[in-house]
């Protein structure tokens, strides 16, 4: 997935970044003699005012800011619950991690510092006084440091799927201003590979 992100970025930006000559207009008098040359003003149609007001800059501020919002710029309203979900799962999981890193943490503290004290004891999360009427230091240690290394997992996935959701946001702002022809056609041929292998060839013509 991040491999195709990656070139989408490495195909569309060079071509973004590959300026346009502008026409011009041969001025001759009568002798054939060139006398001027004048760009020509080219009419200003709607479409291309709308594909100057949409800002791929715009986008991936907005998806930076909040994820999913840069979709809904650029009018790609099904990808937000895809965003939502990716962005959303890591960091629901940390929450989690983080909960049960407390808790072990505290048991550990408890089973540590051989404690008795009755209010310290009943704070012991339910799930954890077995292991910790055992003693079970070693246990908890393991489990505490599991969690730990989830929750460090979770933000890393955080973060990597909010700059996906950023790149696709750019990404598809800047595909806004390219005219992809709807004559496309994807043709399934029958082929025969080498060793007399049959197969199947996939044919895509850009017209």
């Amino acid at each position: 997935m991040k491999a195709l992100y990656v070139i989408l970025c490495m195909v569309v930006f060079p071509l973004l970044a590959t300026a346009q000559e502008k026409d011009t207009l041969i001025v001759k008098d009568s002798a054939g003699t060139v006398v001027s040359l004048k760009p020509v003003q080219k009419e200003v149609t709607k479409a291309d005012t709308a594909k100057k007001k949409h800002s791929p800059r715009k986008a991936a501020i907005y998806s930076a800011i909040m994820p999913g919002l840069g979709q809904a710029y650029n009018k790609k309203y099904w990808k937000m619950p895809i965003v939502y979900a990716a962005v959303g799962i890591p960091v629901s999981l940390f929450f989690y991690n983080q909960k049960w890193y407390n808790r072990t943490r505290y048991a550990l503290v408890v089973v540590a510092n051989n404690t008795t004290d009755p209010d310290s004891l009943s704070k012991v999360h339910p799930k954890l006084k077995q292991l910790v009427d055992a003693k079970a230091q070693g246990s908890l240690l393991r489990y505490r440091n599991e969690f730990r290394k989830d929750m460090d997992y979770s933000i890393l996935f955080t973060l990597l799927f909010w700059g996906l959701n950023v790149v696709d946001a750019t990404v598809d702002a800047h595909l806004k201003g390219f005219n992809v022809s709807d004559d496309l056609s994807l043709k399934i041929k029958p082929a025969l590979l080498p060793g007399n292998v049959p197969g199947v060839t996939f044919a895509l013509n850009l017209r």
